[in-house]
């Protein structure tokens, strides 16, 4: 599977009165196409930094991220980057601009030039694909903080990229609207093919991904599956990271004497390994 997103030595520096302050410090990465990437990490630790990075609003200060090739310091590329990576923000609100729903999705496509009959019907699937075509001509205001959310994205979906980033979607969202979002997203990767780059607090998200990156001290300190990544309960910790609620289970369960192996994420592979766990117990 080839690269979508290569960053290949990058340093990105904010000013700390008057110091500068390097935030994500000689970082590599590869993103592959159509591949489903979480990253995790404390706050401070470069996330949201870097999911700017990704999508061109920042330029690193030295190094350099190519999108399909193309070099994110080259202005005159700018659209183009945007054109294949979309962002969406924590917070909806900051992200519709519209007073009606379709005509809020048809913003992106607009700023891109895009013929209008091309636009109507990209509108229209966007809308179908995020399950919000029944509310086309409602306001946003109206709408849930999930239903915003799948706006926005959405709006990004509109713009047709290749690959999304997601910075904390569901942050400021109730269960049922993290749901919601997370069902989306899985949706747009699996069945449409778009290359997801997910920012989150929230382990039961990174379970559902092929790979998980974290963050830490301006670079990467566990890159894998969410099996092997949350197996390392330890690492995780000692970064201020919580582990899935399955693990952790399995975890207190070993301190108690009770075998069980933690590299198990599903609420179906947890109950069957402490069933089996139990039985030879019984056995014995």
């Amino acid at each position: 599977m080839e690269n979508i997103i290569e960053v290949k030595n990058v340093t990105f520096e904010y000013k700390d009165n008057d110091k500068q302050k390097a935030v994500i410090k000689d970082f590599s990465l590869d993103i592959k196409r159509g591949s489903f990437t979480v990253i995790l990490g404390h706050n401070g630790s470069g996330k949201s930094t870097l999911a700017k990075l990704l999508n061109g609003l920042y330029k690193p200060d030295s190094g350099d991220i190519t999108v399909d090739g193309i070099n994110t310091k080259d202005e005159e590329n700018e659209i183009e980057i945007k054109r294949r990576v979309g962002m969406v923000f924590q917070n909806p609100d900051n992200q519709l601009v519209a007073s009606v729903v379709e005509e809020d999705v048809a913003f992106g496509p607009e700023n891109l030039g895009i013929d209008p009959k091309i636009i109507r019907e990209r509108v229209d699937n966007a809308l179908k694909a995020v399950d919000m075509y029944d509310f086309r001509r409602s306001a946003p205001h109206n709408l849930s903080g999930g239903q915003k959310q799948r706006v926005a994205i959405a709006g990004i979906i509109a713009m047709e990229p290749e690959c999304i980033v997601l910075d904390e979607p569901t942050a400021m969202l109730d269960p049922r609207g993290r749901a919601e979002i997370i069902n989306t997203v899985i949706s747009l990767n699996k069945e449409k093919g778009i290359t997801v780059v997910l920012i989150t607090h929230f382990m039961e998200e990174a379970e559902l991904a092929d790979r998980v990156i974290v963050l830490g001290e301006g670079g990467i300190i566990a890159d894998g599956t969410p099996k092997t990544v949350f197996s390392n309960a330890g690492l995780l910790k000692s970064v201020s990271l919580d582990v899935p609620q399955t693990t952790e289970l399995l975890l207190r369960l070993n301190e108690n004497g009770l075998k069980v192996p933690t590299s198990v994420i599903s609420i179906e592979e947890t109950a069957n390994v402490i069933y089996n766990a139990v039985a030879n117990l019984e056995e014995k």
